[in-house]
């Protein structure tokens, strides 16, 4: 009952007042990007969503804006076009709070897998289409316990192999497990853990 009436509402609530709270963060992240690196403010990209349907997630860009670049264009662990305010947006992950629009549109939940591009969700369809039957979300365990990713994948020798043989095989367990345990009370473990890894380093034997 919860997943498919109480999740809804729950998303839709947490993420007025969400944006309600931190409405004043947002806009100082907004026109400190624009004072620092001018235009777009937003990063935009294609994911892959519920039931396989394609969204626009939102993002604070981080990095320098390159059009010329494919969007789905992926090296994994590089670093070389981040800008210095990006560095802070991506490791406190307030670049994330643009996908709170995502939840309002209905697109994404405040809890549930992290949305991947078309590419990846291809190399593992099966699994896939397991584990789209929620709508993606902002945090889930995965990005908890991965949440220093960038410097696990910029160390590797081969990252995208990395990503590709190792990353993603071990979030799609923990999507897998999620879905199959979906709950109000999971959700709220999720969300104070998130709030809580903002100030402490994450404990990964506390995932199970």
């Amino acid at each position: 009952m919860y997943k498919y009436i109480g999740k809804p509402v729950f998303d839709l609530v947490g993420a007025l007042f969400l944006i309600f709270l931190l409405s004043p963060v947002i806009l100082g992240v907004a026109l400190l990007i624009l004072y620092r690196s001018g235009r777009p403010i937003f990063f935009s990209q294609n994911r892959v969503g519920l039931h396989g349907e394609l969204f626009r997630i939102l993002k604070f860009r981080t990095m320098e804006h390159c059009p010329n670049l494919s969007e789905e264009e992926f090296h994994a662990g590089d670093q070389s076009r981040v800008t210095s305010l990006g560095r802070w947006l991506r490791a406190s992950k307030v670049d994330e709070l643009p996908q709170l629009i995502n939840v309002l549109r209905g697109e994404m939940s405040l809890v549930g897998p992290r949305p991947e591009i078309e590419s990846w969700v291809a190399k593992y369809p099966d699994r896939w289409s397991e584990v789209l039957a929620v709508r993606p979300g902002i945090t889930d365990n995965a990005s908890l316990l991965y949440r220093h990713e960038e410097h696990e994948l910029s160390a590797s020798p081969d990252p995208t192999a990395h990503y590709r043989d190792i990353v993603l095989p071990r979030k799609l367990d923990l999507y897998e497990a999620y879905v199959s345990r979906t709950s109000f009370a999971e959700d709220v473990r999720i969300l104070v853990r998130t709030l809580a890894n903002l100030f402490t380093r994450y404990d990964e034997s506390k995932i199970s």
